[in-house]
């Protein structure tokens, strides 16, 4: 699905050894050291792989019954957290009598919830299991959804989309939590991108269904507002309802693959990272210690940087399309070429990172094209299609970076628990931005929006100069290690433990 892996077999050789980062001189990675090696196949960690299939076959197996569930879970929930935007073309301030910057209070409780129930969410998720957690904060936010469109008052706004963002606290780092426990480091980026473009296809999907709902307005009584989140919830709701049965769980749970298959997976995972610790439950300490690195912290700024750009055009970029004088059902036709277009830009950007087995680049790429897009929007107001066309570069160009730092972050965390805890971190504190989107773009300040634009270059920048530091940091700290002792005497349980602090991992750069 996402490429092919090797198809040479034989056993390892000194000229092949990968120097991929990871944990370096394990000497024994195999998960079955009895296998004959004449028919046996070795991935690029040299780790064999089952005698009845080969890693490509496997993976492509793994890929379908991961990837696509976990698209369509985030699809929905986006689209049910971001709808709000195509219901404002169609009367939703109106109808509620929504003065001053009410639209923008609504849309910053969202994120109240939703910064704070990231870790638990997570913490909570691995102890009953992805299948249980996931499908059951997908149903129960699709039940808000279709709540949102029955309010009658601000009040009732207000209270449907706090509870929203509560049910969704889990879905975006519970799902990359769930990626980083399936995949290495250098094949995860293609992985993280397609997952995290089904946002742009939300976008894309939201405004075209949003325009069809439209012509709903006035059936049974109801505005086209509500027939908006109503009809979207209730496909969230039985989708969630499905997914029950068939969401994929940790490698070590997947009753879907045969015990040599679960059992290679997770070898070649701990070639690559070193032990999960997937056994232990999360303790305080565990979250206490993760904080301990400051690493940690210049991940959530990565992130926190991102997020105001693009949840501002997220939330904003129908009422800015508007402002060019187009009808309600023509905004959101015109709001779906830019979301089109960073579906495939961000899909180009995570072959070529994979290709590459490099990130830092692929960071600054897309985020310089943000800054592009923005810069034109605050500069040029009286040429349409100029306007329109910068539309595009921000969406592309913001869409396309996040992913990648999510994804550089999050694998270059060893084990279930800094995993857990670090993503969760840099999911709810990069949220927060969030916030600060939901203000950028206010009513007063259209058509022009030059506040708002300057507020996303702001952050783009902040973003850009927090993957430089973060990028200093790993390369300074593989090259201490490369000039220490890797054996230190630690045991197997010390460096599971250490995850990515053992002196023996090395980060992606």
């Amino acid at each position: 699905m996402f490429g092919k892996g090797k198809e040479n077999g034989g056993s390892p050789t000194t000229s092949d050894v990968d120097n991929e980062p990871g944990f370096k001189n394990e000497v024994n990675n195999y998960y079955d050291p009895n296998l004959p090696t004449a028919n046996v196949e070795y991935d690029d960690l040299h780790v064999a792989c089952p005698p009845h299939t080969t890693e490509k076959r496997l993976m492509a197996k793994i890929d379908f019954r991961v990837i696509p569930f976990l698209c369509i879970l985030y699809l929905l929930a986006f689209l049910d957290r971001v709808n709000i935007a195509n219901a404002r073309s169609f009367g939703l301030i109106k109808d509620l009598n929504l003065k001053n910057v009410e639209y923008n209070t609504a849309l910053t409780i969202f994120f109240v919830p939703y910064v704070v129930a990231e870790i638990p969410s997570n913490i909570l998720m691995k102890k009953f299991s992805p299948r249980i957690w996931l499908s059951g904060c997908m149903f129960m936010f699709g039940l808000v959804s279709i709540c949102q469109g029955l309010v009658s008052s601000y009040g009732g706004l207000l209270t449907a989309r706090f509870f929203l963002g509560l049910f969704e606290a889990g879905m975006f780092p519970g799902c990359f939590y769930l990626i980083g426990m399936w995949y290495k480091r250098s094949e995860a980026q293609r992985r993280y991108s397609f997952f995290f473009s089904s946002t742009t296809l939300a976008g894309a999907f939201g405004a075209l269904l949003a325009s069809a709902i439209g012509k709903m307005d006035g059936l049974r009584g109801y505005h086209g507002w509500r027939w908006i989140f109503i009809l979207e919830g209730v496909l969230t709701c039985v989708v969630a309802l499905i997914f029950s049965f068939c969401l994929p769980s940790f490698p070590e749970q997947a009753t879907w693959l045969t015990e040599e298959e679960r059992e290679y997976v997770k070898a070649r995972l701990q070639a690559d990272q070193g032990r999960s610790a997937a056994e232990r439950k999360i303790t305080r300490q565990d979250v206490g210690r993760v904080f301990k690195d400051y690493k940690i912290i210049l991940g959530g700024l990565m992130y926190f940087g991102m997020i105001v750009p693009a949840y501002g055009y997220a939330f904003f970029a129908p009422a800015i399309v508007t402002t060019y004088g187009y009808s309600p059902i023509k905004t959101q036709l015109y709001s779906v070429p830019p979301w089109a277009c960073a579906f495939a830009f961000a899909m180009c950007i995570a072959f070529a990172s994979d290709k590459t087995k490099h990130r830092f680049a692929f960071t600054l790429i897309p985020i310089s094209i943000a800054i592009a897009g923005f810069a034109i929007l605050i500069s040029v107001h009286n040429h349409h299609n100029v306007q329109y066309a910068a539309l595009f570069l921000v969406a592309m160009g913001a869409y396309s970076a996040m992913p990648v730092i999510v994804c550089w972050f999050n694998m270059n965390l060893g084990g279930h628990h800094r995993r857990a805890v670090g993503t969760a971190w840099q999911v709810g504190f990069g949220n927060i931005g969030g916030i600060i989107a939901t203000y950028a773009f206010i009513q007063t300040d259209a058509p022009k929006y030059t506040k708002g634009h300057a507020i996303c270059l702001s952050f783009l920048c902040l973003s850009a100069l927090s993957c430089g530091a973060y990028g200093m940091a790993v390369w300074s700290q593989n090259r201490q290690r490369d000039r220490s002792p890797v054996d230190v005497g630690l045991t197997e349980y010390e460096k599971t433990e250490l995850g990515d602090m053992s002196p023996a991992y090395r980060y992606l750069l």
